[in-house]
């Protein structure tokens, strides 16, 4: 298998990891509660990834529980902004270097404020995209401030 960017930077760090490969077709995503049921773990431990600017033009990364939806509001307050609104689907590649349905938290093309729900810290593992549609990264979420700058708030709906 092909290392992603998120694998390298792991590697490089030696942050433990283990990588979980799921059904797909090709080039096309697979919703995160199908993500969860393939790779046969619960929906309130895959996270996904999405990708936000907030009301001063900076983005910021939001990871939150498969099973929940990001709750704009507290994204905004969460990191200090009057508003936050999603990216459009065709910003994301250009922005990040990943696709949709493969984007992680790490590797990103440039270095964002990552903020990921609070729950995370619940669970001894999670699982979010490594870098391409079809790959996860299962690991431990405290593991993630190694490699990148994120906090853990309230801010699903």
């Amino acid at each position: 298998m092909d290392k992603t960017n998120a694998m390298r930077q792991l590697d490089q760090k030696k942050i433990k990891y283990e990588v979980i490969e799921y059904e797909h077709k090709e080039g096309e995503a697979v919703d995160g509660i199908g993500v969860a049921m393939s790779t046969n773990e619960d929906p309130n431990q895959v996270f996904k990834t999405l990708v936000t600017k907030g009301s001063d033009k900076k983005n910021y990364v939001f990871l939150v529980p498969v099973s929940s939806e990001l709750d704009l509001k507290k994204c905004a307050k969460a990191v200090n902004v009057k508003s936050v609104e999603m990216i459009q689907v065709k910003e994301l590649l250009p922005l990040t270097g990943y696709v949709r349905g493969g984007c992680s938290p790490i590797g990103m093309k440039k270095s964002f404020i990552t903020v990921m729900d609070e729950t995370a810290k619940e669970f001894p593992y999670v699982l979010f995209s490594g870098g391409k549609i079809g790959l996860q990264i299962k690991m431990n979420p405290k593991e993630l401030s190694k490699l990148i700058r994120i906090e853990f708030k309230d801010i699903k709906e």
